[in-house]
């Protein structure tokens, strides 16, 4: 039975726009449609003609003491094409001492462009260990490391007021530990004891009332190349294989997935490679985040 031209005309709007674009753009009747159908569940995006999305990139490839990253130039290629493409100004800074970078995400964090956008990518590449990133010169574990706590506490909404209630990604592309990330299975299992204890605490008393209260940290999403103690793998002319396939995985499903759902889709696609299982870690975000690409 051939289809009325009602249903054509609605099959069609909820596909992509079939062109040349790098990214596939959603519609205007599927944003309208998601918009209408998710309502309060979903974060607020402003109008692409005047917000002011900024996005950034640090990327250390050279080092005085550790091995060059090749193939970590085309990693921040293919990061800043993508982010340019959801409408990102995207900034990116090369090769700094874990100094160096604190001193970067502070600024980027203070910047006025911040108040008048709706969210912002991190994305941080270098070697790592369990609990940061290495800087340019470090040594070994615990010289010249930039710490994972450290990124999310500049960001909080204590330290960075602009992105309140904003989506913020952090993406991390680096080594967390030095095992593989494969094992052999086992049928059995050992019940884990539970010695959870939960503390009440009581709130806070303001005299003046108009003092809102927020949680320190909110609205975040951490997407981590690998788990804890394990590596992350790089291939010297194409890049790493986590950067490779999130950015594909955002090029193909940004237009009518959500952030949280095209991060799992890039989990499931490692099933080809047990090496490596990139995580989402400290993930606040408290409504689903659409990209809307071309809008």
């Amino acid at each position: 039975m051939t289809p009325s031209p009602t249903a054509q005309t609605s099959a069609a709007q909820a596909q992509p726009a079939q062109c040349e674009e790098w990214v596939q753009k959603c519609p205007l009747a599927e944003v309208q449609r998601i918009k209408n159908s998710e309502g309060n569940e979903i974060y607020d995006t402003l109008d692409p003609k005047t917000r002011t999305r900024l996005a950034l990139i640090i990327c250390n490839i050279e080092f005085h003491y550790l091995k060059r990253r090749d193939g970590a130039e085309k990693d921040v290629e293919n990061m800043k094409k993508l982010l340019k493409e959801l409408g990102y100004k995207v900034e990116v800074k090369c090769n700094l001492t874990s100094q160096d970078m604190a001193e970067t995400l502070k600024q980027f964090a203070a910047r006025n462009e911040h108040q008048t956008s709706d969210s912002t990518f991190l994305v941080l590449m270098s070697h790592g260990v369990k609990d940061g990133l290495c800087g340019t010169d470090s040594r070994d574990e615990s010289t010249d490391i930039l710490l994972n706590d450290s990124i999310f506490s500049t960001f909080n909404n204590k330290n960075c007021k602009a992105l309140v209630r904003k989506p913020k990604v952090i993406i991390i592309q680096a080594c967390r530990g030095k095992s593989e990330g494969r094992t052999f299975m086992s049928d059995s299992a050992g019940s884990p004891s539970d010695d959870t204890s939960f503390t009440v605490l009581s709130p806070e008393e303001y005299e003046d009332d108009s003092v809102e209260q927020v949680h320190i940290e909110s609205d975040f999403i951490g997407f981590y190349s690998t788990t804890p103690d394990t590596l992350a793998w790089r291939n010297c002319n194409t890049g790493s294989i986590f950067i490779t396939r999130l950015t594909e995985y955002l090029r193909k499903h940004a237009w009518n997935c959500p952030l949280e759902e095209i991060f799992r889709k890039v989990q499931n696609s490692f099933d080809d490679f047990p090496r490596q299982m990139p995580t989402k870690e400290r993930t606040t975000l408290k409504k689903k985040f659409y990209l809307f690409p071309g809008h």
